[in-house]
């Protein structure tokens, strides 16, 4: 194998310093790395390798034969969120008929996992806790197609056997993006009313709100994800990461701490709930990643949602158990065994935003006193939302790294006040 070629859809940065290392060691064995991009910039910093920046809205086609026409021997997908996982099933479809095989969930499976009420049945039958909910169906309710006068009445009904708060949440979409919380039937009909703003004109191009949704209740607790890398009979689990609060508020993906670490009662819950996703994924035919995001609450985990790709919290998971995900699914694009079973967490790893950015003198005096995995940018859709701070430490190191960090707090003003006091809170636990 000489080429293989790995498909991306938001800014390599994100993927800081494990793709790196993957494509480092794919050259020290003669093996050329090639990325494949459709947004952000990368330099031979971000990927070492060959790099081609394609239009946002190329077809899984021209993604393809762009593949191919660079002579990769094998791609991998490591696109998200899930829209672009659909693009990158579809371009395996051609891919694979060239005999280019191609590290991604074959597309039948993941055009299911990207639909959110596909994938909630998926889990109820495999045994899995889900919210409880119903699916609004946009066509129904904006007058196309086939009339149906009572399909109001049955979602309020509906909704009113479940109970309120309820969250909205479109089919088609991901990293919290139109979100509604529907408090009470006042509200529910304000959400049902956006979709008689469309046009009975079927050519026309509906409202942006009056799309398909998932409505189901609301589940308070923790927030949490977990990466499976593999195929079907042997799939690696990785450490839980807590992502924050989930309530009848949807808040931004990076808005809290993020972490990675010893949570005793969380983790010997999660076992048995790890072996029926592994199961699931058997099943499904999942082939390279999936992440999954679910809520723990009353010593349960309660599934939201099964991600057919690396998820926002990878690096976490390979900080924290000194895996690398990337070089997995590049050996897997080789034809090479990835290890099975759970991957042994080996410490801790805490993610943070710096709303405000970082001097790059603060980073420097950071790295001098602290692990640093990767602090950057974070860019989302071409906006800016400050610095992402991925920071490792033992077990063990706990009083040090509070100390270390309170005092370059007092030097520097970095971390910010609320961050520290997160993190003291979460290490002193």
């Amino acid at each position: 194998m000489r080429k293989i070629a790995f498909l991306r859809s938001v800014g390599i940065r994100r993927a800081d310093p494990y793709v790196q290392r993957a494509v480092r060691a794919l050259a020290a064995e003669g093996i050329e790395a090639g990325l494949f991009h459709t947004s952000g910039a990368a330099g031979d910093e971000d990927f070492p390798g060959h790099r081609r920046r394609l239009d946002r809205g190329v077809t899984p086609r021209e993604l393809a034969d762009a593949v191919a026409a660079w002579g990769a021997d094998a791609a991998v997908s490591i696109s998200l969120p899930c829209e672009n996982a659909l693009r990158d099933a579809a371009a395996k479809a051609f891919l694979d008929a060239e005999g280019i095989p191609t590290v991604m969930t074959p597309l039948a499976a993941t055009m299911l996992l990207v639909d959110k009420w596909e994938t909630k049945q998926l889990c109820e039958r495999a045994g899995l806790p889900v919210p409880e909910g119903f699916r609004v169906d946009s066509d129904p309710l904006s007058g196309r197609g086939l009339p149906v006068p009572g399909y109001r009445d049955a979602l309020r009904l509906r909704a009113g056997r479940i109970g309120y708060p309820l969250m909205a949440k479109p089919l088609w979409d991901s990293t919290s993006t139109g979100i509604r919380t529907v408090r009470g039937p006042a509200d529910l009909d304000a959400y049902l009313d956006t979709y008689l703003d469309t046009s009975l004109d079927t050519s026309l191009t509906p409202g942006p709100q009056a799309v398909s949704a998932v409505v189901e209740q609301v589940v308070e607790g923790d927030l949490c994800s977990v990466d499976i890398v593999g195929r079907p009979g042997s799939y690696r689990v990785l450490p839980l990461c807590w992502t924050g609060r989930a309530g009848a508020e949807p808040v931004f993906t990076f808005a809290d701490l993020r972490w990675c670490g010893p949570r005793e009662e969380a983790d010997a819950a999660f076992g048995e709930v790890a072996g029926t996703l592994v199961d699931l994924c058997g099943s499904l035919g999942v082939y390279g990643s999936v992440n999954v995001d679910m809520v723990y609450t009353g010593g349960r985990f309660v599934v939201l949602e099964v991600n057919p790709r690396i998820g926002g919290a990878t690096t976490l998971s390979c900080a924290a158990s000194g895996t690398n995900t990337f070089t997995s699914l590049a050996r897997m694009a080789r034809g090479l065994p990835v290890p099975g079973g759970t991957a042994r967490r080996t410490g801790w790893a805490i993610e943070f935003l710096a709303t405000d950015g970082i001097p790059a003198a603060v980073v420097a005096e950071l790295r001098r006193n602290v692990r640093v995995v990767t602090a950057h940018e974070l860019v989302i859709d071409g906006a800016s939302h400050g610095d992402i701070v991925v920071i490792t430490l033992a077990e063990g190191e706990e009083e040090r790294t509070v100390k270390t960090l309170t005092e370059l707090h007092g030097a520097t003003g970095f971390p910010a006040a609320e961050v520290l006091v997160k993190i003291s809170t979460l290490l002193n636990r």
